[in-house]
């Protein structure tokens, strides 16, 4: 499983929101080229894979993208404003370092605050929203920060480092969807399925579930599987009953997501992910929530519809600069994944 944390590792540390996901892309091409008879980057940006061979043809898929932010506004004194991109808990955000990518280069940031010495007793106690906050860079006016190729709708990601925590435990940045990447690249390479398989890096999954829908579209594959990440409620400050996921237990298969409002798995994909992970002995979770959802959402309702599923990885603090899973799940989940590709043409007859 080294290989497995390397990779991350170096998927992890890139960087790549919502509409800038090429430097990511192009280690996931990296990865797979050997595996692939062809790849190719459609117009809206999505990086598909195909490994040519015989129906069903199966679509595999994890989003490349990851939350950031955007410069909205550089004042006069030369700090900089944003807007974010995806969905963030604005306190998260308070006091981080950050990265500005300009076509010229990268400029480091941070976001800053009052200091508490300062603040009177009623600011101390009141949460800093996103839009009252500002980015740094040193800049003493706003034509030196704009000579720089800071400008309206510039780029911007956290600056923040992998590493490793106790046993197989990791934390990070982008673990949203770096994870579910190192699924789709593993069973590509795990694989002895005989169908056709498109292996997809889709983009802006954050922000509405773009990539996925456009790349399914074009594709129209018989079958299809997203990799993702999801929340894992084995720390304080959740109850069982609201996030029973666990990590180092396994990939997790979608039952439901969003109360209903994203994917609603169908018995024959439910069948065809939980028997093959009976049949090859691989623990997995079921998973029924109430909160976000995946490109797998997007997939299943495209043309006529797509028989879809999903396997994710048990992952905590997700949309956070810490994100923290175990190496082992991704392994799991990239074993399961290799072995539905390979079962697919006993559970559909296509």
């Amino acid at each position: 499983m080294s290989d497995i944390k390397s990779l991350l590792e170096k998927l992890s540390n890139a960087h790549g929101i919502s509409g800038w996901e090429g430097s990511v892309q192009q280690i996931v091409r990296d990865e797979i080229a050997p595996f692939v008879d062809e790849m190719r980057v459609d117009s809206l940006g999505n990086l598909i894979a195909t490994k040519k061979g015989e129906r069903p043809s199966i679509m595999i898929e994890a989003h490349a993208d990851e939350i950031g932010l955007m410069v909205k506004q550089v004042d006069e004194k030369g700090f900089i404003r944003f807007i974010r991109i995806g969905g963030w808990f604005d306190q998260t955000l308070l006091n981080q370092r950050v990265i500005i990518h300009t076509r010229s280069g990268s400029v480091v940031g941070v976001i800053g605050s009052k200091p508490p010495h300062v603040m009177k007793e009623e600011e101390r106690k009141k949460v800093v929203e996103a839009r009252d906050m500002f980015i740094d860079i040193g800049g003493t006016s706003q034509r030196q920060v704009e000579d720089l190729g800071i400008l309206i709708g510039t780029p911007i990601s956290i600056d923040r480092t992998f590493a490793s925590l106790l046993g197989d435990k990791v934390t990070g940045k982008a673990f949203d969807n770096r994870a579910g990447l190192i699924v789709m690249i593993e069973a590509l390479k795990r694989t002895k399925a005989k169908s056709t398989i498109y292996a997809v890096a889709t983009v802006q999954e954050e922000v509405g579930l773009k990539g996925a829908k456009v790349s399914a579209y074009d594709l129209n594959p018989d079958l299809a599987i997203a990799a993702d990440v999801t929340i894992s409620g084995d720390h304080p400050g959740i109850e069982k009953k609201d996030a029973p996921i666990e990590m180092g237990k396994g990939p997790v298969l979608v039952v439901a997501d969003a109360s209903g409002r994203g994917l609603i798995a169908t018995p024959q994909v439910l069948e065809w992910l939980v028997g093959t992970a009976r049949e090859f002995e691989i623990p997995v979770q079921l998973e029924a929530s109430d909160g976000g959802t995946t490109d797998a959402s997007s997939i299943y309702l495209t043309r006529s519809g797509i028989p879809t599923g999903v396997i994710s990885v048990a992952t905590r603090y997700i949309h956070s600069p810490v994100e923290v899973l175990c190496i082992s799940d991704i392994d799991k989940a990239a074993n399961l994944m290799a072995r539905c590709l390979e079962t697919a043409p006993r559970y559909f007859k296509i």
